[in-house]
C-alpha cells in the first residue's frame, strides 16, 4: 500500500486511530450512566463520585503531555499497546473495588493512562500522514471519541440493567482491550512524522502569545464543558427522565460531534481553521445558557445536547489542525498534549466542584456556572483572531522515513 502524504495508507492509519479513540472514550464518557449506580452502593456524595470521572480525564489530560513526547522518541506501536493493557487492567480491577477510594486509583489511572496514550500520540501521528486533507483526516480520527460516545453511554445503562455496573466494566475491558490490540498492529508513523529528540518546554511554549491565548480559552471552557459527562444523565433522571434516555442524551452530545468532526475538519481544508474553532467555542457557549433555560423538556435537553456536540467536536478536530498550522509538525505530539494539560485542569476542577455546587445550591446554579465558564473561553479566543496563522520556518516539517 502507498506510503506517500495522502496516501489509502493514511486513510488506514487514521481509521486505526479512530477505532483506539473510540474504544477509550467510549468507556471514559460512559461514566456518566455508573454515577447513580457507584454513588448508591459506595453511598458517597456527588462530589466524590463525580471525582472518579475527574482524575480519569484530567489524568488523560496531563499524561498526554508525556505519552504525546514518548511517542515522538519511540513511535506509536509500545504507546498503543500500553493503552491496551492499561484500560484492560484499570477496568477489571475497578469491577472488584470495595470503595470509591480504590477506584479513584483503578479507575483513574488506568483508564487515563490508556486515553492518554491513545488520544494524542495517535492524533500527531495521523497528522504525519497528510498535508492537503490533513484537516480532515485528523476529523475522522477523532470522530472515533464521538463515535464511543454515541455508543458508550447508552450500551453502558442497558447492560447495568441487565447485569451490574461491576460487570459491565468486565465486559467493556474485554472488548476495549481487544480493540486497542488490533489497532497496535496497524498504526504506524507517516512520511512527514519528525520524531522530536527535545520536546519544546511549557515555558517556551507559553512565551508565544498564540498559545497562551489557546491555552487559556482551554482551560475555561472545558471548566464548563465536562459538567454534562457526568450530570447530564442524573439531571434528566431527577426531572423524570427515564434512564436509558437520560444517557442517550450523552451519547448525542458525541454522535453529533462525528458529524461535526468530520464536517468541520473538511470545511477548515477551505476556509482555515482558526474562524472555525473559534465558531466551535461559541457553540458550547450558547448550549450552556440553553441547558440553563431547558427544565425537564426532554426536547430543549435534546437541542442542548447537539449544540454541544457541534461544538465540542469542532473543538477536538480542529485542536491540532490549528496547532500544526502554527507550530509545524516537529514534536506535535508534545505541543499537543501540553495544550492539553490545560484541559486536564479544567477535567480535574470542574465535576467535583460542579457535584459540590449541586450539593449546596442545586442544578441551576451548576448549570449556571459551566455557562459563565464556557463563555469566558470563547471570549478569551477571540484575541487569537488578530494573530497570523503561519508557522514559523524553524519549526517547518521536514520529511522522515515512514
Amino acid at each position: 500500500m502507498d506510503a506517500t502524504l495522502d496516501s489509502r495508507r493514511g486513510w488506514v492509519i487514521a481509521a486505526a486511530a479512530a477505532s483506539g479513540m473510540f474504544a477509550v472514550f467510549g468507556v471514559g464518557y460512559s461514566f456518566g450512566a455508573f454515577f447513580n449506580s457507584m454513588t448508591d452502593e459506595f453511598d458517597t456524595s456527588s462530589s466524590a463520585t463525580a471525582l472518579v470521572f475527574s482524575i480519569t480525564i484530567s489524568l488523560s489530560f496531563l499524561l498526554g503531555l508525556f505519552t504525546g513526547r514518548w511517542c515522538d522518541r519511540v513511535g506509536p506501536k509500545p504507546i498503543m499497546r500500553t493503552a491496551a493493557a492499561s484500560l484492560t487492567i484499570g477496568l477489571l480491577l475497578t469491577a472488584a473495588v470495595p470503595n470509591i477510594w480504590l477506584g479513584y486509583i483503578t479507575y483513574g489511572g488506568g483508564v487515563g493512562l490508556a486515553i492518554a496514550c491513545a488520544y494524542v500520540p495517535m492524533v500527531a501521528i495521523v497528522g504525519g500522514w497528510f498535508e492537503q486533507r490533513r484537516a480532515t483526516a485528523l476529523g475522522l480520527a477523532v470522530a472515533g471519541i464521538g463515535l464511543g460516545t454515541l455508543i458508550g453511554n447508552p450500551v453502558a445503562a442497558r447492560l447495568i440493567d441487565a447485569t451490574s455496573w461491576r460487570t459491565t466494566y468486565v465486559i467493556f475491558a474485554i472488548f476495549g482491550g481487544s480493540v486497542l490490540t488490533i489497532a497496535s498492529f496497524i498504526i504506524e508513523p507517516g512520511p512527514a512524522t519528525v520524531l522530536a529528540a527535545k520536546p519544546q518546554s511549557l515555558k517556551r511554549l507559553l512565551s508565544r502569545r498564540d498559545f497562551r491565548i489557546l491555552y487559556g480559552s482551554t482551560i475555561l471552557s472545558t471548566l464548563g464543558l465536562f459538567v454534562p459527562f457526568v450530570f447530564l444523565a442524573d439531571y434528566a433522571e431527577d426531572r423524570g427522565i427515564s434512564d436509558i434516555r437520560a444517557a442517550t442524551l450523552v451519547g448525542i452530545i458525541g454522535g453529533v460531534s462525528v458529524v461535526s468532526r468530520l464536517g468541520l475538519g473538511g470545511l477548515a481544508d477551505r476556509l482555515g481553521t482558526v474562524r472555525l474553532y473559534v465558531a466551535s467555542f461559541l457553540l458550547m457557549a450558547v448550549a450552556h445558557w440553553l441547558w440553563l433555560t431547558a427544565g425537564s423538556s426532554y426536547a430543549l435537553l435534546v437541542l442542548y445536547t447537539v449544540l454541544l456536540g457541534l461544538g465540542y467536536g469542532g473543538f477536538i478536530a480542529l485542536s491540532p489542525a490549528v496547532l500544526a498550522d502554527r507550530f509545524g509538525l516537529a514534536g506535535l505530539g508534545g505541543i499537543l498534549g501540553t495544550l492539553y494539560t490545560a484541559a486536564g485542569m479544567g477535567a480535574f476542577i470542574s465535576p467535583p466542584l460542579a457535584g459540590w455546587i449541586i450539593d449546596q445550591s442545586g442544578y441551576t446554579a451548576a448549570t449556571t456556572y459551566a455557562a459563565v465558564c464556557a463563555t469566558g473561553g470563547f471570549v478569551v479566543l477571540l484575541f487569537i483572531l488578530g494573530d497570523p496563522t503561519h508557522r514559523p520556518s524553524s519549526m517547518e516539517p521536514v520529511p522522515s522515513s515512514p
